[in-house]
């Protein structure tokens, strides 16, 4: 193909100055044996596996529990991870061109090429070696969502929003699962081998998780990024059940929180100042967040969740996208967004007591459609309702995992 063709234009981009010049890389040949691979694997659904069988592989943790979860892993993981690098694949030529997917595929590439290679774990010696390379897997894929969030950003005129909502929708939901997997078998291997330092959990899973303690160290973090981003930050007003616990993935919980929190405490603080002006004396509203158990409903209990803020909510024009990918309020020249997050990544704020882990998605509307995926995942939901002028409400709906033992992972 020659390079006048379509296709090397859109690879090769040049000023109208002549100052500058733009070049996109085709991505490499897949090589024969990865395709073969790759085939294999992807064509093979992945195996259902229920959280109650899931959990019960670490209650409590034996040598036989163990390698039987390693066993799932290796048979699971490359499955999973075939579908997404089908998928990075299938994308649009030019998408896949694009620096950071291409990236993103490459890694996805080598882990898959990793895992299908390993052989089957028979001891607990292999498993310790296996569980090691395993952690390195899941730190290596830490912000693989926020540089596919900077791609997409780049590409929205070559995929429409829905294309982008739904390839996206799919991408961090597999992520969802094989991170679940991964960190469950680390988690249990760990527990095996110090088991009185597990007591409280079932690998990464809190059987007495207090939401009020969560939301209470997420507000701590994002308070104080408020005060250094805005000059000011609202007070964390916690009512209703405070002493209610339930049994949840708290990075789950941590990553929703943040997300929320982080939306109110700059709505509020900049609704203030549109008001009051930024030197006014009059008190910032407090941010009030209410939690309650909610009754069992066909056998089944939720924690409910209620974030109230008054930072004028958002506007009827803007409803219908709140929940879009890249649909974002923050004003992203001045950087104000940059306080972003994600569960299951490297945000790594370990000195802030926070440890999410998914990369900050700085500014990039991501926040709240993955808190929604993230709450789904496990049967619960997210809502936010709006009165344009005031403030908002966001009611957060998370089911306790010990009564959801038929969701699969």
């Amino acid at each position: 193909m020659s390079s006048s063709t379509p296709a090397r234009a859109l690879l090769r981009t040049r000023t109208r100055r002549g100052l500058s010049t733009v070049h996109r890389r085709p991505p490499d040949p897949v090589p024969s044996a990865l395709a073969a691979l790759l085939e294999k694997h992807s064509q093979r659904p992945p195996t259902p596996l229920t959280l109650a069988t899931l959990l019960s592989l670490g209650r409590p943790p034996t040598p036989r529990s163990v390698l039987k979860s390693v066993s799932y892993a290796q048979a699971e993981i490359p499955r999973r991870m075939a579908q997404r690098v089908m998928s990075l694949q299938a994308l649009p030529f030019i998408v896949g061109t694009n620096p950071f997917v291409a990236r993103v595929l490459e890694g996805h590439r080598t882990s898959f090429l990793w895992l299908a290679s390993q052989p089957a774990v028979t001891s607990l010696e292999e498993n310790a070696q296996f569980t090691s390379q395993l952690e390195s897997f899941v730190q290596s894929h830490a912000n693989d969502i926020p540089t596919l969030a900077k791609g997409f950003q780049e590409c929205t005129r070559y995929m429409s929003p829905t294309q982008i909502s739904n390839f996206l929708d799919g991408a961090i939901r597999n992520r969802i699962a094989v991170r679940l997997i991964a960190e469950q078998h680390i988690a249990i291997s760990r527990a095996l081998s110090a088991p009185e330092q597990t007591s409280d959990r079932i690998g990464v899973v809190d059987l007495a998780l207090s939401p009020a303690r969560m939301i209470k160290m997420c507000g701590s973090w994002v308070a104080e990024l408020c005060e250094a981003t805005l000059g000011a930050s609202p007070e964390l007003v916690l009512d209703g059940h405070v002493d209610a616990t339930f049994v949840y993935v708290p990075v789950h919980l941590e990553y929703i929180a943040t997300e929320i929190l982080k939306n109110s405490f700059r709505a509020t603080v900049e609704h203030h100042y549109k008001q009051h002006g930024t030197s006014s004396r009059t008190p910032l509203p407090a941010v009030r967040v209410t939690i309650c158990p909610s009754p069992k409903v066909d056998g089944r209990s939720h924690i409910g969740i209620r974030i109230r803020d008054q930072g004028g909510g958002v506007s009827p024009a803007n409803m219908a996208r709140i929940f879009s990918y890249a649909f974002t309020t923050a004003d992203r020249s001045t950087g104000r967004e940059e306080i972003g997050g994600g569960p299951y990544a490297a945000q790594q704020m370990t000195g802030k007591g926070l440890q999410v882990g998914m990369g900050t998605i700085a500014g990039l509307g991501y926040g709240l459609p993955m808190s929604r995926l993230y709450a789904k995942y496990f049967g619960g939901s997210l809502d936010l309702f709006s009165l344009d002028g005031w403030g908002s409400d966001v009611f957060v709906q998370l089911k306790c995992l010990d009564e959801a033992g038929d969701v699969e992972i």
